[in-house]
């Protein structure tokens, strides 16, 4: 890494080189690439079959290897030059996201030290933290409840983006962000109520919702001085040496074995939801405006609870929709609420 901060001076703006509308698209597409991953992480850690260790850790592992894989292309194509290579460091029009196109693939910015360090938060937040934190947690309770307290995301993601690029908010939004929470113990309390309230898996899952917060909010301002692909990409790369001790400590734990469905989940876990769906996220949150494409994410637990029902026959009652429907009402008033002031 190489230390050039070069780009940074325009992190913390958003793009005017595409429309907002661009931007809002490619956070759609990452969205519902992310939808699957509740319902999905369930199937794979039925018990007795993949461990939530290996789930967790091994989708990040085989996502590193794809990561390095892609990022030594790159290397490769922009040592070779030629005038489709842009091989000095970009400046702000990296950030747009077209990193993330086959087209430029070619472009590979290094991080410098300094980015190096904002990387290895990002690592911890979305490659380590949401994923083993959503996989244990997932082992003790429906997806649906899962999907529904991860709907908080949107509001706390907003909060950790105000804190991290020193937006002035209104007193309203804070107000907003802390009913966004509150919402969110009560539906968990709801829903635990004969086991005598919040479980421990509803810790997990608020943990994995600030980790990944925090991977969200640094991540979005990483793309616009790296490219979305690059971002990720590297963010796996530098967590690989955790990652893979961690999924090759969980095969000697507990050799995973599993059906077709449960393998097939798991793949997808480690193909679209830990890599290729960051490439849109981070791609749109890059374009911007940062606090409108988090919106998207109000869209989340909705098609999450949707694929709950239909790919494990979960039934949605009464408490669990009313409870849904006040969280991601109130996280959607939060971030309006910080888009107008």
């Amino acid at each position: 890494m190489k230390d050039n901060n070069s780009a940074t001076a325009s992190s913390r703006q958003p793009l005017h080189t595409r429309s907002a509308g661009a931007g809002l698209l490619w956070g759609l597409l990452g969205v519902a690439a992310f939808s699957f991953t509740v319902p999905l992480t369930r199937i794979a850690a039925e018990p007795g079959t993949l461990s939530p260790l290996f789930i967790g850790a091994g989708r990040a592992a085989v996502a590193s290897v794809l990561a390095g894989l892609l990022l030594l292309v790159a290397w490769r194509r922009t040592r070779r030059g030629g005038s489709s290579i842009r091989a000095h460091r970009p400046g702000p029009s990296a950030a747009d996201g077209s990193g993330a196109l086959p087209a430029q693939l070619p472009t590979l910015p290094r991080p410098s030290v300094s980015q190096g360090l904002r990387l290895l938060v990002v690592a911890g937040g979305v490659v380590l933290g949401f994923p083993l934190l959503t996989s244990y947690a997932l082992t003790q309770t429906p997806a649906s409840h899962g999907a529904i307290v991860i709907a908080l995301l949107p509001a706390v993601t907003a909060a950790v983006a105000v804190l991290r690029t020193k937006e002035r908010t209104s007193p309203l939004f804070w107000v907003l962000a802390g009913l966004s929470a509150v919402l969110a113990v009560v539906f968990a309390i709801v829903q635990g109520a004969d086991l005598g309230g919040i479980q421990p898996a509803d810790l997990l899952l608020f943990a994995a919702v600030c980790a990944a917060a925090i991977g969200y909010a640094e991540g979005g301002v990483l793309a616009r001085e790296l490219g979305a692909w690059q971002t990720i990409s590297w963010a796996l790369v530098l967590s690989a040496p955790v990652t893979l001790t961690l999924t090759i400590i969980a095969i000697v734990e507990q050799p995973p074995t599993g059906t077709v469905g449960q393998w097939g989940s798991f793949a997808y876990l480690c193909v679209i939801s830990m890599f290729l769906g960051f490439f849109a996220w981070y791609r749109g949150l890059a374009i911007g405006p940062m606090a409108q494409v988090s919106q998207i994410q109000l869209v989340q637990p909705v098609m999450s609870i949707a694929w709950a029902a239909l790919l494990l026959g979960e039934h949605l009652d009464v408490p669990t929709i009313l409870c849904g429907t006040a969280v991601i009402a109130s996280a959607a008033l939060t971030v309006r609420t910080r888009l107008r002031s």
